[in-house]
């Protein structure tokens, strides 16, 4: 290993342990890089190009002149060297008989651009200081300087927000290579507040995590009514994939240590994305702490995190729409055709203008069941080349492709007979049965009023668009009448033109 004898690294939980476990799961040389502060020159650093599939370096420069590559990952003198690679050390000095040009930068460059030795790259989320000719003294008060910093700024907690998004076209196609539009909205979100600690701590919530009950019929009521799976779960498991995914692309984590709370008002079991809303915002949380930026995770590979956070650790029925519209927030209009997913590993995600939305109506079951189960078999069926599921399938990536026109040029009127179209081939394909007495009999409801209406999401609940206003009211009372909770939409919209848009 060297390292630089005049280098700090400016965060004292900086854990090498992390370090020397890649470099041996790697079958090559390592190089420790981080990215480039605004303002900072690249002509300043040795910078390299690193593949993001294998970490491995392509290409190395030593002070480059601008415009020489678009690359602002700085190498730094922090490398792991294997000891049957210390021989070529002999053969670059013995062609760099120029002192000034016996450097560990131009050796790299050597060994990378035309020796097209193995070196791969660990990206480190943290700043240097190099301070230069130094002694005892000087590392003391740049210790010092560390150590009155952390003082004088303590940490202060991470707050972030994850919204409740609406289906309004194409689900459930997103899990069988369809395309859907849906939204967040505003009237319902997931709270995650991370605060560093000495220990890591996972705090579950007093409603959603019960662990005292007043007698046992209290706990039977609530496990009737909850089920037994609370949020904590979700908390640990989007821990562990963040420290899982870090190791295998080559960041290495501070060893800092948080506690971590959330808290929601997103009703549970209903199909409003109520469980990934938690992962998506432990995870801008946990992006945030260990100062992950969007190249190190971009957007669409951070949706396909969320969902394997679900899917691969706590096996729930879940697709991608969910994920992609809760990290991009918005009007999404998302692609999730075979060819787009096999080529390069999530869809075609686009965002749509929210100015002049219509009015969209939400109600769910104030008892519901659990809204997984309406999955039913269509997913074998489909794996199986059923024509009728495939076909339905195809269709309902038809019906988005007309709704995103008909959203581009507010024909509500076609919208609304889109959305209706939409929950009748659900209904041809799920069944009846499998769809449930309580979300057929929203439906029906929904249309005694004129309404257009569908599923936002697996069960539970159901979306509308009601072009006679004037019966929001009477339809209103009648949902509740019937044991539903009635709402008009609020667009969640990150640009902040429309809708009640929180600070994340």
């Amino acid at each position: 290993m060297v390292i630089a004898g005049d280098m700090l690294c400016a965060d004292q939980n900086f854990d090498i342990a992390q370090v020397l476990r890649f470099f041996r799961s790697k079958p090559g040389e390592l190089a420790i890089y981080y990215e480039l502060e605004q303002g900072e020159k690249s002509s300043s650093r040795g910078i390299v190009e690193v593949c993001p599939e294998t970490h491995r370096l392509t290409c190395f420069l030593e002070k480059p002149q601008e415009g020489m590559t678009t690359s602002r990952l700085a190498s730094v003198v922090f490398y792991c060297i294997r000891k049957g690679t210390l021989h070529y050390l002999s053969d670059f000095l013995t062609l760099q008989p120029k002192a000034q040009d016996r450097t560990f930068g131009r050796f790299w460059e050597w060994l990378i651009n035309e020796e097209k030795l193995p070196v791969y790259g660990m990206k480190l989320p943290t700043g240097f200081q190099l301070i230069g000719q130094v002694e005892l003294s000087d590392y003391t008060k740049w210790l010092g300087h560390y150590s009155a910093l952390r003082q004088e700024s303590p940490a202060n907690p991470i707050t972030c927000f994850s919204y409740a998004r609406v289906g309004l076209m194409g689900n459930p196609s997103d899990g069988f290579n369809g395309k859907t539009i849906a939204m967040t909205i505003s009237n319902f979100w997931a709270e995650v507040t991370l605060v560093e600690s000495q220990t890591l701590v996972l705090l579950p919530h007093p409603l959603n995590d019960p662990t005292e009950f007043g007698s046992l019929q209290d706990l039977y009521c609530i496990s009737r009514k909850e089920g037994y799976l609370g949020g904590l779960r979700l908390l640990q498991a989007t821990c562990k994939k963040f420290y899982q995914f870090c190791s295998m692309k080559g960041i290495a984590l501070t060893k800092q240590n948080f506690t971590l709370k959330y808290d929601t008002n997103i009703p549970r079991q209903v199909g409003l994305a109520g469980s990934s809303a938690i992962v998506s915002a432990t995870l801008k949380c946990l992006m945030k702490f260990y100062n992950i930026t969007d190249s190190d995770l971009p957007k669409p590979i951070r949706a396909n995190f969320i969902l394997n956070v679900e899917t691969d650790e706590l096996f729930i029925t879940a697709g991608l729409q969910d994920r992609v519209v809760q990290v991009y927030e918005g009007l999404i209009y998302m692609d999730f055709s075979k060819n787009l997913m096999d080529e390069q590993g999530f869809g075609d995600y686009i965002s749509m203008d929210m100015s002049s939305l219509p009015l969209f109506w939400l109600a769910y079951l104030s008892d519901p069941s659990d809204s997984g189960r309406i999955h039913s078999n269509v997913r074998q069926r489909w794996l199986n080349g059923e024509t009728e599921v495939v076909e339905a399938m195809r269709s309902f990536a038809e019906l988005t492709d007309q709704a995103r026109i008909a959203l581009q040029g507010s024909d509500w009127n076609r919208l609304a007979q889109l959305m209706d179209e939409n929950f009748e081939l659900r209904r041809s394909v799920y069944t009846d049965e499998c769809l449930g007495p309580g979300n057929l009999k929203m439906v029906q409801l929904a249309r005694q009023f004129g309404s257009a209406v569908k599923l936002p999401g697996s069960g539970g609940a159901v979306v509308g668009l009601c072009l006679d206003q004037g019966r929001l009211v009477e339809m209103r009372k009648a949902f509740q009448e019937a044991g539903c909770v009635f709402c008009v939409i609020v667009p969640y919209n990150p640009a902040g033109s429309i809708g009640i848009n929180r600070q994340d």
